[in-house]
């Protein structure tokens, strides 16, 4: 790259170097050390080579304008915006393309989102280069959504970064760069002091002159290399009435803010008062500074002095140093008045917002009510951290008798608090309303508490905060109906959690404007009925689902899905999952990405389908990782997956770290799932007593908590198993009289199998004929689809192999245990499998020859060597799934083979079948 800008033709070189390779490249130093020139010139080069450029350059005065910064940026892609997801859509219309207030409040979460796709939908074009001056001066939203944004497409744009050094011990790297540098590591260069050749040809490109070798010397020494001080100076040696001699001093000042505010004094008193007004204006239009009293030919001075330019629109100056300097050295009192004369006369309503509230000093009713609704419009368009600061102030200035509007304004500025992520803030702000205030007040604040901990993962908190509102809520109104909905998720004791589920439906039915908590109370109501042991009342889902439209809320909104799963409609859970999980992207609403994925991998899980449920537990990894979580979930789901495929010791690894962890949180949900997890590891190593006694712990854990019916831990088979296998049959037949209630009071596939495996197993323990057990068996299987529960019905024939074995029918064990590995190894499940032909081994190989096969038996056994699933299978021969796996059971029968893997080479030895 040929450099242009004197003394850094070597930066830029290896600057651009970096950028061709897609390495992220952070230029820093002290303000005025020349990065906003490199930084140019870079941009100009990646726009020659054809790029896709997106910049921004942001100021200070600027911070105060949500979203400025990202829509400069974004400019170039506005035409992408119709094409985004619509939650994305219509939030980058309202933030980027300054369209109006929004009718909901816009997430800043999903303006993360749409930059996310913006950028990756440039990405498939030419190299993408997203360029940021003056980062420090990012508005916080904008810096928020690019954070995220970077984070997620690192791989996929280039990133070039220039930023003031405030702290040479602790350089801060912007944006997160040195976070994600997607394989390669962040370039961080630091701009050197500029030696006298180069300054000499600064000063005689922006002062018009050429100064003496031994003067700039000079100025090169006591600027320090600084260009932006080196050219100040020099403009302050041409001020003065001739140059200085070698022997007499420079005017040298302390500070560049000196040497500014000399230039500023040297303006006449109407080309001073101009330049100030127009460095307090967050935009200094044409347009406002006239309304203000302001005529262009005010700044003539101030330009010629180098200090900013006028456009036929806008007042530029010269470096963002400059209305810094400016700012520094007003008197507080004419700032305060200035503030008053720009709000008098700028005709953005929030740009007049922010004036009234730096000069206005006494309270105000008025006052106040203009920045409480200038608050309201910036948290509507996704900047809750200004609107967080306006509503601060609109407090103050309330009148001292107005003690509740001071607080429910107080309380705004904690709900936006919250809103960006603030917690720590929001939950001081809401304790300390809640402490001076009462009645409706009090609990509305001690709500928001309550949600804030719920949120930091403080569950006790959370329901403590939310009881002590609803005790000061007023009896019968929705607002105590919201407390209750809210306490209903937050109480893991489900009898509980069922009373404030029941009482908020009662309070909230009348409430037109509790639609969406309506919904969640329904569900928690029907969810912890069932919990409870009551039947399931599936009219409170049907209602639910009714009230709650397209937009499953946060609160409740998985409780379907959970339902679905857990009377083992796998599909219809999984539709509603995903749905939602598209919902939560396009939002970029993260932590409900991952409570889906982890719903999603346990649903997947209880199907079977393993390779997905290993795709989604990776997943949630991933974005728990990123999210700072815990992973307990993610961790147990990976254990269980560990089980099923016979890596027990890893799995039991897992559930003895998951069990510790529980007891550091004291978290009954992970210590239950955790048992769980750890004995069933014991039950498929064989070791009977250690599994008995670990599921007797978890039903423990269940019984005091309340549980009579854990949706999601279907242990009491297992549990039966491993009792019998230990020679404990007492305890096996009282778990067993407990399934049944279980099935009796909700019949499900699950329990269907469950029953039937546990029964056989009980009648070969206890000496009864097994017979009429083993005809149930084998009806609970021919019930259950093959592809629900599949894992479940392949053990059904296990065990029925082991009682055919221990009846001494050989062929009949023979069949049950060649079926069954078969259906393990579909699946994989290696435990399970190596524990099948174990035992057929035992009962002794088929030694005949292959017996002929029908003509159906051929077509489906050529089928399945193709790796055509039964389902496939069926609906090419139009028969059933049933028929298909009657069909192969003959098959490796007659074949003498245990699994589909062989049947390729036996089919190879048998004559084709026609018809």
């Amino acid at each position: 790259m040929d450099g242009t800008i004197a003394g850094r033709d070597a930066v830029l070189d290896q600057v651009w170097q970096a950028l061709a390779v897609r390495q992220a490249v952070l230029l820093d130093g002290p303000a005025g050390i020349g990065k906003t020139a490199v930084w140019r010139a870079l941009v100009a080069e990646a726009t020659r080579r054809g790029w896709t450029v997106l910049t921004c350059a942001p100021t200070e005065s600027e911070m105060v304008m949500p979203f400025a910064a990202l829509a400069d940026l974004l400019r170039p892609l506005a035409a992408r915006i119709t094409d985004l997801p619509r939650p994305q859509r219509v939030a980058a219309e309202a933030v980027l393309l300054g369209t109006d207030t929004p009718e909901a409040v816009v997430d800043d979460r999903t303006i993360g989102a749409a930059v996310r796709s913006l950028l990756e939908g440039a990405a498939d074009g030419p190299p993408v280069l997203i360029a940021v001056d003056d980062a420090p001066w990012l508005d916080p939203p904008s810096e928020r959504a690019l954070r995220f944004a970077l984070r997620r497409v690192a791989s996929q744009v280039t990133t070039l970064v220039a930023s003031r050094t405030t702290d040479p011990a602790q350089p801060a790297v912007p944006l997160g760069l040195d976070q994600h540098p997607a394989g390669r590591p962040l370039v961080r260069i630091t701009l050197a002091p500029l030696g006298v050749g180069a300054l000499h040809h600064v000063l005689r490109a922006r002062l018009g002159t050429t100064l003496s070798r031994p003067l700039l010397a000079r100025i090169a020494h006591h600027s320090d290399g600084n260009p932006l001080l080196a050219i100040e100076l020099g403009r302050a040696v041409l001020r003065l009435p001739r140059l200085p001699s070698p022997g007499e001093d420079l005017p040298v000042a302390a500070s560049m803010q000196q040497l500014l505010a000399d230039a500023l004094t040297a303006l006449p008193p109407a080309g001073r008062h101009a330049v100030r007004l127009a460095a307090l204006c967050a935009s200094p239009t044409l347009g406002d500074l006239t309304a203000a009293g302001i005529p262009p030919a005010a700044f003539d001075p101030a330009e010629e002095a180098g200090l900013l330019a006028v456009t036929p629109t806008m007042v530029e100056f010269a470096h963002p140093v400059y209305a810094a300097a400016v700012r520094t050295n007003i008197p507080p009192g004419v700032r305060r008045r200035l503030h008053r004369e720009l709000a008098d006369a700028v005709a953005d309503p929030d740009e007049r917002a922010r004036h009234l509230a730096r000069c206005t000093a006494e309270p105000d009713a008025d006052v106040a009510r203009e920045l409480a609704e200038a608050a309201d419009r910036q948290r509507a368009r996704g900047a809750p951290e200004l609107a967080a600061e306006l509503h601060v102030r609109s407090a103050e200035l309330t009148p001292v008798g107005e003690v509740e509007e001071r607080g429910r304004r107080r309380l705004a500025a904690a709900r936006c608090q919250f809103d960006s992520g603030d917690y720590s803030a929001a939950g001081r702000v809401a304790d300390a309303v809640a402490d001076e205030s009462t009645g409706a007040l009090r609990a509305e604040a001690l709500l928001l508490r309550a949600v804030v901990a719920w949120c930091a993962d403080d569950t006790e908190l959370a329901v403590s905060a939310a009881a002590r509102g609803l005790a000061a809520a007023p009896d019968g109104t929705a607002l105590a109906g919201r407390l209750h909905a809210h306490l209903s998720l937050f109480r893991d004791a489900p009898e509980p959690a069922r009373c404030d589920a029941e009482a908020a439906v009662r309070l909230l039915s009348s409430s037109d404007d509790d639609r969406a908590l309506l919904s969640d109370a329904l569900l928690l109501l029907m969810f912890n009925e069932v919990r409870t042991g009551r039947p399931a009342r599936t009219e409170l889902l049907d209602r639910a689902l009714a009230l709650e439209g397209d937009d499953p809320s946060w609160l409740a909104g998985t409780i379907p899905a959970i339902w679905w799963r857990s009377i083992d409609e796998h599909e219809r859970s999984r539709v509603r999952l995903h749905r939602m999980l598209r919902q939560a992207t396009a939002r970029g609403d993260e932590p409900s990405q991952h409570e889906l994925i982890m719903h999603l991998g346990e649903t997947e899980l209880l199907a079977g389908r393993w390779a997905a449920a290993e795709a989604h537990i990776a997943a949630a990894r991933e974005l728990g990782e990123q999210l700072g979580t815990g992973l307990v979930g993610e961790t147990w789901m990976a254990g269980l997956l560990d089980a099923y495929r016979g890596r027990l010791t890893q799995a039991g690894q897992l559930a003895g770290a998951g069990l510790r962890r529980a007891d550091e949180l004291d978290d009954a949900w992970c210590r239950r799932i955790n048992q769980q997890l750890g004995a069933f590891v014991a039950l498929s190593a064989g070791r009977w007593g250690e599994a008995a006694t670990a599921f007797g712990r978890l039903a423990a854990t269940a019984d005091a908590l309340g549980l009579v019916e854990p949706l999601a831990l279907r242990f009491e088979p297992d549990w039966i198993e491993a009792c019998v296998g230990a020679g404990d049959l007492g305890t096996a037949e009282v778990v067993l009289e407990r399934l049944g209630e279980r099935h009796e009071r909700l019949p499900r596939p699950w329990t269907r199998l469950g029953l039937a495996r546990s029964r056989v197993l009980l009648a070969s323990a206890t000496g009864v004929d097994p017979s009429g057990a083993l005809d149930d068996l084998a009806a609970a299987r021919a019930e259950v689809p093959v592809d629900v529960l599949p894992l479940d019905r392949a053990r059904c024939l296990l065990v029925a192999g082991l009682v055919h074995r221990r009846a001494r029918r050989k062929r009949q064990a023979r069949d049950a245990f060649t079926v069954a590995a078969a259906e393990f190894a579909a699946l994989g499940a290696a435990a399970f499998e190596d524990r099948a032909r174990t035992e057929l081994a035992r009962v002794g190989a088929r030694t005949t020859a292959p017996l002929e096969l029908t003509a159906t038996e051929a077509r489906v056994a050529r089928l399945a060597a193709q790796g055509r699933t039964n389902r496939l299978i069926a609906d090419t021969l139009f028969i059933s799934p049933k028929t298909v796996e009657a069909n192969l059971a003959r098959v490796y029968r007659k074949l003498g083979i245990s699994s589909r893997a062989e049947l390729g080479a036996a089919m190879a030895n048998l004559p084709e079948v026609d018809g």
